[in-house]
């Protein structure tokens, strides 16, 4: 009887067909789910004190598909599916949900019903949450954000009515007494991000607050699926991306380019990757990048860089490149907004002392106006859009990158807005065409996306590409030459950087 109700109602394709709740609350596929739990050794799943815990569900998808491997694992210890399915739920798995909704989604994926204490459920429970608890949780205030997640309070202060986004695992200095146990795996695909109260869509990073307390709670193993964001550092990040990359326990990784590869119909700045930590195993990391549907693997060593370089093919270049001991450009980049003049700021149609360049256009204003960088009106400067040239960071559908939009070098008395970086000063305008071309080049453009994990460029993402000497044009053949490439590795610069002229795209 309970063989045939479990295999009839517990139907694995289902949640593949669920809609997403937004891009920072993603559904997690069966399929990558049950790759992250073909990295965890597999004899757990044969062991019956074996405890799992997901302490962001959203549909039960993680705890639906390891008990599955439990149920046909523990076979041999429970003979009867029944008592086999009754220790599975009650003792070895457990979660936390993110939402009321995500509860009952959750429940419903693994007890097929959501509520557990029916008659409907495959194992029965004497309240109505089994071993999915959702607790509606409060932010804890202070100077209008949260202490917890850093929340914005003029968002997320909400009547009885409205979801808190308040997630109890991430709200509580001692997580390890949500369920007063410990834990053998922790695995999850936590919420990513949420509203800071910022200028314009600014949201603050909330995956690593999710994976910092699992680690507090000392497991065996944690495998998550976030974004791969981290791998560059920046808001909210630079500590997490330290601890990761100097954390000798993340034994593998798995990175996808273009999170559409892994979540369908998704994009996410940067990517998306799942990691496996191992507490008592730690070792050199496997890394594994997967772009254009091309996979590859290297053992590294994951703090080499100040950032992750993702491409395995990469390394050897930059290798290469570091091995001339050159200084880089970003010693040469400015700082974000160059004169003092908000994204928003336009010039008028009437000729002024000063010309200016905005994402709208070229209009006039006056000297007056220019609260910094003063000191550069009067010379030659290569003006480049501040963010990248691709799509929430995805390659076009052919695997290839532009990196930087918009370059143009400007004149004395010519300035630009805030949407705008000035990537190169000079007094010679011959000396800013050549560095122009330089930045154009495939060579340039393929070092800058090696530090690049979102769509915003700024000084730091330049620290792999050397200055050179701009009295003199510098071309792809001719870094290539000086650099010693082998033709594999010029051909796989190729087969990602789109040619580029001055200009626009």
């Amino acid at each position: 009887m309970a063989e045939g109700l479990f295999e009839n109602v517990y139907n694995p394709d289902v949640l593949s067909c669920l809609a997403n709740l937004s891009n920072d609350e993603v559904f997690t596929p069966p399929e990558v789910v049950n790759q992250m739990l073909d990295m965890l050794p597999q004899e757990l799943f044969y062991d019956p004190d074996t405890t799992f815990l997901d302490p962001a569900c959203k549909t039960g998808v993680f705890l639906r598909e390891t008990a599955k491997r439990l149920i046909k694992g523990l076979e041999p210890q429970f003979p009867d599916l029944q008592e086999r399915i009754d220790h599975i739920f009650h003792k070895q798995l457990f979660g936390i949900a993110i939402t009321e909704l995500t509860s009952l989604l959750s429940r419903r994926g693994l007890y097929c019903s959501k509520y557990p204490n029916s008659n409907y459920s495959v194992s029965q429970f004497d309240d109505a949450q089994g071993n999915i608890r959702f607790k509606r949780i409060s932010h804890k205030w202070e100077k209008g954000k949260c202490v917890y997640c850093g929340a914005s309070e003029s968002q997320y202060e909400r009547g009885d009515e409205l979801e808190t986004h308040a997630y109890e695992w991430i709200h509580t200095i001692k997580p390890e007494e949500i369920f007063n146990m410990k834990f053998d795996v922790i695995i999850s695909n936590p919420p990513y991000q949420l509203s800071d109260g910022g200028n314009g869509a600014s949201a603050s990073p909330l995956y690593q607050l999710f994976v910092e307390k699992a680690k507090m709670l000392k497991p065996r193993y944690i495998t998550m699926i976030i974004p791969s964001r981290w791998f560059a550092g920046g808001k909210g990040l630079d500590d997490f991306r330290k601890e990761m990359l100097e954390d000798n326990r993340n034994v593998r990784i798995v990175d996808y380019v273009n999170a559409k590869d892994c979540f369908n119909g998704i994009s996410l700045g940067g990517g998306v990757c799942y990691f496996l930590w191992d507490r008592d195993n730690p070792r050199p990391c496997e890394f594994t990048n997967i772009h254009d549907d091309i996979i590859s693997t290297q053992i590294r060593d994951l703090s080499e860089f100040p950032v992750f370089v993702r491409y395995n093919e990469a390394i050897s270049i930059i290798h290469k490149v570091q091995s001339f001991k050159e200084k880089t450009v970003s010693e040469l980049v400015g700082t974000r907004n160059p004169f003092g003049l908000s994204s928003a700021a336009r010039g008028s149609e009437y000729e002024d002392e000063i010309l200016l360049y905005s994402s709208g256009g070229k209009g006039y204003i006056p000297k007056n106006i220019i609260t910094q960088g003063n000191d550069i009106i009067n010379k030659y400067k290569v003006m480049i859009s501040k963010v990248t040239s691709e799509h929430a960071g995805e390659p076009d559908k052919s695997g290839m990158f532009t990196v930087i939009s918009t370059t143009r070098v400007l004149s004395p008395n010519e300035v630009c807005t805030d949407s705008y970086l000035v990537a190169f000063v000079s007094d010679t305008e011959n000396e800013a065409i050549n560095f122009a071309k330089y930045l154009c080049s495939k060579f340039f453009r393929f070092l800058l996306l090696q530090a690049v994990s979102s769509i915003n460029l700024s000084k730091d993402k330049f620290q792999f590409i050397p200055i050179q000497d701009f009295s003199q044009e510098w071309h792809d053949e001719l870094l290539y030459k000086k650099y010693s490439l082998s033709k594999e590795e010029i051909d796989f610069i190729e087969s990602m950087i789109k040619p580029k002229e001055l200009g626009g795209e």
